[in-house]
């Protein structure tokens, strides 16, 4: 990790994985700009990939987290712009591709679909403004939205090693 200064407006997150049991993983995830926060996450695989199932799959929070993100910002945004929320639900979809190389596998997004449930007595147009904004201040949908540079490294007795994509 590079260490660098931050404008006022970054969001930055940090997170150390380590490997524990078969295929578990806990995790130390931090917020460090612009305030310090920290959280304790796990998790771990079934028996497909030799998992025990201690925790969630990843890409099980990974779903919940992009559902969660873009809940948390109808709710925010509805106060923000004094638009009614009296109750809220999401049903997310999310559909992964997996093709067999050898003796492992590739993948690739298909897509991601949300049904939204908005019980507002706000009108159509207000709703629908409400879930426009929510999605462009969602962070992971909009990541998801984008190119995004993804570096890997790895550690050496030289030091670092880039990865090439």
């Amino acid at each position: 990790m590079t260490d660098q200064t931050y404008d006022a407006n970054d969001i930055v997150f940090r997170c150390t994985g380590k490997a524990s049991g078969k295929m578990r993983a806990d995790m130390d995830v931090r917020l460090e700009h612009p305030m310090k926060e920290s959280f304790q996450l796990a998790t771990d695989e079934g028996k497909f990939h030799g998992g025990d199932g201690s925790a969630p799959l990843p890409l099980a929070l990974f779903v919940g987290d992009l559902t969660g993100c873009l809940m948390t910002q109808i709710r925010a945004f509805g106060k923000r712009l004094k638009i009614p929320v009296d109750d809220l639900s999401v049903d997310c979809e999310v559909v992964w591709r997996w093709t067999p190389v050898d003796r492992i596998y590739e993948t690739e997004p298909k897509g991601f679909h949300f049904d939204i449930h908005l019980d507002s007595s706000a009108p159509l147009e207000q709703q629908i403004a409400l879930i426009e904004a929510a999605k462009k201040g969602c962070f992971i949908e909009q990541t998801l939205g984008q190119k995004n540079e993804i570096r890997h490294r790895l550690k050496t007795g030289d030091g670092f090693y880039e990865i090439e994509a």
